[in-house]
């Protein structure tokens, strides 16, 4: 065990300092850890309880072959590539001699988890019927996760203590058409994230400027994006060389000792019926196959199944437009600025309100914009009705202005119709602003943005106003792009300067001072063997009291008599068992 400790910690010691970043980071090591030199850091990674969470980490045959190692058994047949990564295994492969204690006691405890599973194959073709189901699925689920980011867009949906989405705006989603149920949307939100459309904080989840731009393209392209973001976000384990994945019917046993995998497996498997990456009958439709083998997937044969997207709408009379087929992604998500869908399907219901007006009004739209738009949508003209709608929305638009005070830095809300900010200073819904009489206006410490939104969102005709007084236009709530921020600090940089600080260039003698301070510190006896002046060497049998100074003391067994030795003249130190 001393020997593996000192080895590891030479080993560590030898690392850079990316490699110990990833090294601490799979070993799920805390950035706080009090931890002052390599041995500290050698001595934790050996601990029985590090192990096995470390392997844990390790897929079926990555254990066999770790197992085969510890018990040399000749060249694995996969090489545990993780193992050196997790820091289980030294330079030349062998595990450490605790990790072969620990898999001595789980393959006692788990024999299942070190047997080789059933050989991989590739799935069946699925049928005609079962792809045109597969395609039905994948509009669905598209739209769906575009209405998760537009709703995302005015307000980040909150996370719960578990991660997943609140009750609250999952039943919000469901209640809009959404979503069919509810219990879709966390795997729907899994993958919006693997591919970068959404970002979280730890408390909510936002939309990603990839999102935003996602919700422009076309259905077979936001598929694209979905699903190559899913298959580089699979963990290793699932992961082929080439860049593919395993077939989904083998992910289940990939990862035997984590008592979480069976859940994560299951969800993944969801998500990858969800997007048409397999059918509930685990068989494959075609344009999944060249993304399994690592190629790009086949966009061409999903669209052909898809249903064919219409750039024209009917606007009625009743103040509603109906879209008699899946209307194309750009001119979908422009509409729903200006209108509230009542149904979801392949034939659509829109109806335009004052309020919705007003919404499109707030992100930048203006009474002529709204005309020209709908004019070259429609297939029946503008009616009239709608016009004169338009028309008394823009002129009644801007009566609440919301600006940045100059001297107090404080947010005011105004208008010329002090019925109107009554109404505003009594709604139950923007408490949480904190509105209070200023004069004739409303002030409040909030974001001059934040409280523009919560009027907007409580639909009131709002403007938000520059210190010059002109117009700001409101913007969708979107977070710039990772590669776009400033890199996130390494968690473990403290920690690696410290041992990094604290690591003597000559490792010996750091080493020997190790053992002698764990020997003084349980007065344990030991056998120190000391170079004399004349070159030769002796051996001296102490019971050790103290050290400092870069002398070691102690009371020698055979003679009764306190010693003080040097360290530089210390060659070795053991304990006497």
């Amino acid at each position: 065990m001393a020997s593996d400790e000192r080895a590891l910690a030479t080993w560590l010691a030898g690392r850079d300092d990316r490699e110990l970043a990833d090294i601490l980071a799979a070993r799920g090591i805390s950035p706080t850890a009090p931890w002052k030199d390599f041995f500290d850091a050698a001595d934790a990674l050996l601990e029985p309880s590090s192990i096995d969470r470390a392997l844990v980490h390790l897929t079926r045959g990555e254990l066999i072959a770790l197992a085969a190692a510890a018990d040399d058994a000749g060249p694995p047949a996969e090489a545990p590539a993780s193992a050196t990564r997790l820091a289980l295994t030294g330079e030349d492969g062998a595990p450490w001699h605790p990790v072969t204690e620990a898999l001595r006691r789980l393959r006692a405890d788990r024999p299942d988890a070190f047997v080789a599973g059933a050989e991989e194959t590739a799935p069946e073709p699925a049928s005609e019927e079962e792809t045109l189901a597969a395609a039905e699925r994948v509009f669905t689920t598209v739209g769906s996760l575009a209405d998760v980011l537009v709703a995302a867009m005015h307000t980040p949906l909150t996370r719960i203590t578990s991660g997943d989405i609140s009750a609250a705006d999952r039943r919000k989603l469901v209640d809009a058409g959404a979503l069919g149920d509810g219990a879709e949307l966390d795997d729907i939100v899994g993958a919006a994230a693997a591919a970068g459309l959404l970002t979280s904080s730890g408390r909510d989840w936002e939309v990603a400027e990839a999102g935003s731009r996602w919700l422009e393209t076309s259905t077979p392209e936001r598929w694209r994006i979905v699903v190559t973001g899913f298959r580089a976000s699979l963990p290793s384990g699932l992961r082929t060389p080439d860049g593919g994945y395993l077939p989904v019917t083998a992910w289940p046993a990939r990862y035997p000792l984590d008592e979480e995998w069976d859940r994560r497996a299951a969800s993944l498997a969801r998500i990858a019926v969800q997007w048409g990456l397999l059918t509930p009958e685990s068989r494959e439709p075609a344009w999944a196959t060249t993304l399994r083998d690592g190629d790009d997937p086949q966009t061409a044969e999903l669209a052909w199944h898809l249903p064919a997207e219409i750039d024209r709408v009917y606007l009625q009379a009743d103040l509603t437009a109906i879209a008699p087929g899946p209307l194309a992604p750009r001119l979908e998500l422009r509409l729903r600025r200006l209108a509230a869908r009542e149904s979801r399907a392949q034939a659509s219901t829109y109806r335009f309100t004052a309020e919705s007006l007003t919404a499109g009004l707030t992100e930048g739209e203006t009474a002529a914009s709204i005309r020209e738009f709908l004019t070259g949508l429609s297939l029946t003209g503008l009616p009239q009705p709608l016009g004169y709608l338009i028309d008394s929305t823009a002129a009644r638009h801007g009566l609440i202005r919301v600006r940045t005070d100059a001297a107090t830095r404080r947010t005011m809300v105004e208008s010329g119709d002090p019925a109107l900010l009554d109404a505003v200073s009594v709604d139950q819904g923007l408490r949480v602003l904190g509105l209070v009489a200023d004069g004739d206006a409303l002030t409040t410490g909030v974001s001059q943005d934040t409280v523009a939104w919560a009027l907007s969102d409580a639909r009131y005709p709002v403007i938000s106003v520059g210190e010059d007084g002109a117009p700001v236009m409101l913007r969708h709530r979107v977070r710039p792009n990772p590669e776009r921020s400033e890199p996130a600090p390494e968690p473990h940089a403290a920690l690696i300067r410290v041992l990094r600080g604290s690591h003597d260039a000559d490792a010996e003698n750091a080493w020997l001072e190790r053992e002698i301070v764990q020997a003084v510190r349980t007065r344990a006896v030991i056998d120190v063997v000391v170079r004399m002046p004349d070159g030769t060497e002796r051996t001296f049998t102490l019971e050790a009291t103290g050290f400092g100074g870069g002398r070691l003391r102690g009371r020698d067994q055979s003679s009764d008599v306190e010693r003080t030795l040097p360290l530089s003249h210390v060659v070795t130190v053991r304990s006497v068992a």
